[in-house]
């Protein structure tokens, strides 16, 4: 202990707390008589809070037909009358997007979707380093001399409300369209839509800007159908949109469930048979084999490299590539976009071990707020989230540049962000994000006194058991009771992310037979209980080699591993500690 706290040191195996659900063997019963699933099974879904068949039926086969009216969303009357009027004037519409996953897709699908319909778009996304994420003055001026009359906003703008007043001063409409967090004080635009903005009866909370963007075009798609216009040929199909979707709203790491479920479940199916040459180009390039697409492979493969543009140079060229039709200029870009992935997981390593040089042995306060002139702007959100990772506490990076430092926020399950960054918003240029992460601009004089404050506030919230690791396990289970019928079962919760995480299994009084250190950071296992033995692979987890022995109990989730034509039942293992 230091200073009435538990010091974290990294060169320690960080110890971390077990729960396992209890079982409802009631429930299991009777779900899975009118479900015809195992107990386990029922045991799994009630673990998520689907105690009732018709819902748990409906979780498990997610149908389109479920998705909310979009004109449920407050102003999307506003919206749709304003676009129409464009449309029927042939006013110039610029579409602004943001520069991570999200906001490119989201600029993307509007893009598409709008030439679709006969009209062409301007797409306008800020360069990170510049201009930063929003709306911003310059850009505005320069698109009214251009000629635009509407901007809508997808993935940012709910906190642009000087910027939005500028835009009307020069005659331009904005349509915020946008999921973040609201600000005290709205902008007044021409119509705003966020789910999250109180009198707004949409359902759903959670949607992806993606996820806003799509039901836009879902109403004005039925407001057209209405005026007649498709009477003289096919209208969209609004399905072949959501390759798009499911990519903007897995990258964005928003809950999983209910509209998003639905929207990832369909578009995972639509991108795995995807026409577009950019995205056929970029699963290549990827090595995403036929099949293969899910949400793990988005979430690691395809969103990094749609990411690398905006972190480093100009998210222009993911778009060009989401957007072109030309096979060959996709295969040149998802090349181009390669090649900045690679260069970002460089800088992105260089940048950890720099802070992690910076921390020492270890860190005694609640949480870390680190800055450094020689950091990328575009790297530091993702090392902050390695050094929660390593560190079980809230991370700020700073970056920087001139008389302004930006950083990046992320925290743990027990603080909300945003209330930690409004204590110190005094010291603040500007922050906004979610609870679990946020973005901040900071004057070089104030860095030193926000970290003060920052940590003071941390230290004053969080208490020691706020930062001990949780390893939440769906239930006890013998080895010899995991084989296929339960991974099929368990693949049809799928797509994992946010709120509907891949379920973990725990075998208590297992054998450790053997490990081996892998590519330096992992571990191979073999571990045997009750006559049955299965080999594993637990990530980062070569810190605890070797380990083998008796009574050992293993946090496990099982899959098929795929190799060679062949395919093996294997464990991907999260924790181990001696059996209680």
């Amino acid at each position: 202990m230091e200073g009435g706290r538990a010091a974290v040191h990294l060169s320690r195996k960080m110890k971390k707390r077990w729960k396992v659900f209890p079982a409802d063997a009631g429930l299991q019963q009777v779900l899975g008589r009118e479900l015809n699933i195992t107990p386990l099974m029922a045991q799994l879904l009630i673990n998520r809070g689907l105690v009732d068949s018709g819902k748990a039926f409906s979780f498990l086969k997610p149908d389109l037909k479920d998705l909310h009216d979009p004109f449920l969303l407050k102003d999307m009357d506003k919206a749709i009358e304003r676009i129409v009027s464009a449309m029927d004037k042939r006013e110039r519409i610029a579409i602004w997007g943001d520069y991570d996953v999200d906001g490119t897709t989201s600029t993307a699908m509007l893009h598409l979707f709008f030439r679709e319909l006969g009209v062409e778009t301007f797409c306008y996304i800020p360069d990170r380093i510049s201009e930063g994420y929003g709306l911003n003055a310059g850009a505005l001026k320069k698109l009214g001399g251009d000629g635009v009359k509407l901007i809508i906003t997808v993935d940012c703008g709910s906190s642009n409300r000087d910027e939005v007043r500028f835009a009307r001063s020069m005659g331009l409409d904005v349509i915020v369209s946008d999921h973040h967090e609201l600000p005290g004080e709205l902008p007044e635009a021409a119509a705003l839509l966020n789910p999250k903005q109180n009198g707004c009866a949409f359902p759903f909370k959670g949607l992806a800007g993606v996820g806003v963007a799509f039901n836009l075009i879902m109403a004005l798609r039925v407001r057209l159908r209405k005026l007649g216009r498709f009477a003289g040929g096919a209208e969209p199909n609004l399905r072949k949109y959501l390759d798009l979707v499911s990519i903007g709203t897995v990258a964005d790491m928003v809950p999983l469930v209910a509209e998003n479920r639905v929207l990832v479940s369909h578009g995972i199916k639509e991108l795995e048979r995807t026409e577009r040459p950019g995205l056929k180009a970029l699963k290549d390039a990827a090595g995403i084999r036929a099949g293969r697409v899910d949400a793990d492979s988005i979430a690691f493969q395809l969103a990094p490299r749609i990411n690398a543009a905006g972190r480093l140079t100009k998210a222009s060229t993911a778009l060009k590539l989401l957007i072109t039709g030309d096979p060959g200029e996709a295969s040149s870009l998802a090349e181009a976009l390669n090649r900045e992935n690679a260069s970002r997981q460089r800088l992105e390593a260089e940048t950890l071990e720099e802070a992690l040089s910076m921390i020492g042995g270890g860190v005694s306060d609640r949480g870390v707020v680190l800055f450094s002139e020689g950091w990328h702007p575009g790297v530091i959100g993702i090392v902050a989230s390695r050094l929660v990772e390593r560190l079980s506490r809230p991370a700020v990076m700073i970056a920087v540049e001139g008389p302004v430092g930006k950083g990046s926020a992320r925290g743990i399950k027990s603080l909300d962000m945003i209330e930690g960054l409004k204590a110190c918003s005094g010291l603040l240029e500007r922050y906004g994000g979610h609870k679990g992460a946020a973005g901040l601009t900071v004057a070089r004089e104030n860095i030193e006194r926000f970290r003060d404050a920052f940590i003071g506030y941390l230290n004053g919230t969080l208490t020691d058991e706020d930062l001990i690791p949780e390893i939440i396990c769906d239930a006890e289970v013998s080895l010899d009771r995991v084989d296929l019928r339960l991974i099929r079962e368990i693949q049809s919760l799928s797509p994992f992310g946010a709120s509907n995480r891949e379920p973990l299994l725990c075998a208590r009084d297992a054998n450790i037979i053997q490990t081996e250190v892998v590519g330096a950071r992992h571990l191979r296992f073999r571990v045997a209980q009750n006559g049955c033995s299965r080999s594993g692979i637990g990530f980062n987890l070569a810190g605890l080699h070797p380990i083998r022995g008796e009574r050992f109990a293993v946090a496990f989730s099982p899959y098929l591993d795929e190799w060679q034509g062949g395919t093996n039942l294997k464990l991907r293992i999260k924790d181990v500690q001696a059996s209680a």
